[in-house]
């Protein structure tokens, strides 16, 4: 008999800055290490003010990991030590695998209202794959299957609904991406791989998760009890992380929901993290700084 999720944990996303000045809302990161593994850390880049993004994220490294952007509005435009360039227009997705390493920029650009929405996703990889080649899967906003079903609206980036498979495939971590909206009044229930680490960040509206009249009852201590609104609805800014089981459920009331729903399966293998760098040990992360300081970084020197 399949068995529902229930809701292991509730968190708000935090103001914070990054790059070169700008601000953004993490919902999770180092401070949750191992806890969303495979996934290491999630920020929304949401944004009406261009003073508030437009420094950007200048020339940085990363290695042993993949990061996700996922943009709702406005540009992007990247480059990096590969000579790569390119822009990031809404709707769209860049899946950038860094592996052995590599050094890029992200400079948001808005839209021309102001507004640049969006999201960036780091994904761990195993040892294994730490020091692979790096590469890119750019993905537009036109190649990105839209399900349409009672009252429910899927975009498919990674995994598969209804039988239509996301742009992304052959990710050593099995994740699925999916950016769901759900009508007012209406049930939503999604199948997950059991063993599958499972989270739904809430962007727009109000939702019910599990069934749960209270979705802090897993929790009467600490910080995430008495820091937030104590409302069955979950609503923008908000983290569902679940429990193991075959599926979850969502609900609405007079107002509809949109959130992403990601899902993968854990690495379960030691992090050594500081910054943009994610290894298994600190020798492996010392050296990899060593290397940076050395101009030895970067040992992929093909166009990725």
């Amino acid at each position: 008999m399949d068995q529902v999720r229930q809701i292991h944990k509730v968190f708000r996303s935090k103001p914070t800055i990054e790059g070169a000045g700008v601000h953004l809302k993490r919902a999770f990161g180092n401070a949750e290490q191992g806890l969303f593994d495979p996934f290491l850390l999630l920020d929304d880049f949401s944004s009406d003010n261009p003073a508030y993004y437009k420094a950007g994220f200048p020339w940085h490294p990363h290695r042993g990991i993949e990061t996700i952007t996922y943009v709702l509005e406005g540009d992007v435009e990247h480059g990096d030590s590969l000579g790569h360039q390119g822009i990031i227009g809404s709707g769209d997705v860049q899946w950038m695998t860094a592996g052995s390493g590599i050094i890029h920029q992200e400079m948001p650009k808005g839209d021309a209202l102001g507004r640049m929405y969006g999201f960036q996703l780091w994904a761990n990889l195993p040892a294994s794959q730490k020091m692979i080649d790096p590469k890119y899967r750019d993905v537009k906003s036109s190649d990105i299957p839209v399900i349409i079903q009672d009252g429910i609206r899927t975009k498919v980036i990674c995994g598969s609904v209804e039988g239509a498979s996301g742009p992304v495939h052959d990710i050593v971590t099995e994740p699925e991406y999916l950016d769901v909206s759900i009508a007012p009044s209406s049930q939503y229930t999604k199948k997950t791989p059991r063993g599958h680490t499972v989270f739904a960040y809430v962007f727009e509206g109000k939702g019910k998760f599990c069934s749960e009249e209270d979705p802090f009852a897993y929790e009467k201590e600490g910080a995430n009890y008495f820091d937030m609104p104590l409302e069955k609805l979950l609503g923008s800014g908000s983290l569902v992380l679940f429990d193991d089981g075959d599926s979850i459920t969502v609900s609405t009331e007079e107002r509809p929901v949109r959130f992403i729903l990601v899902s993968g399966k854990p690495i379960g293998e030691p992090i050594a993290w500081y910054g943009p760098i994610v290894m298994n040990t600190q020798e492996e992360l010392r050296t990899a700084f060593e290397e940076l300081r050395a101009d030895r970084f970067i040992k992929y020197k093909g166009t990725g």
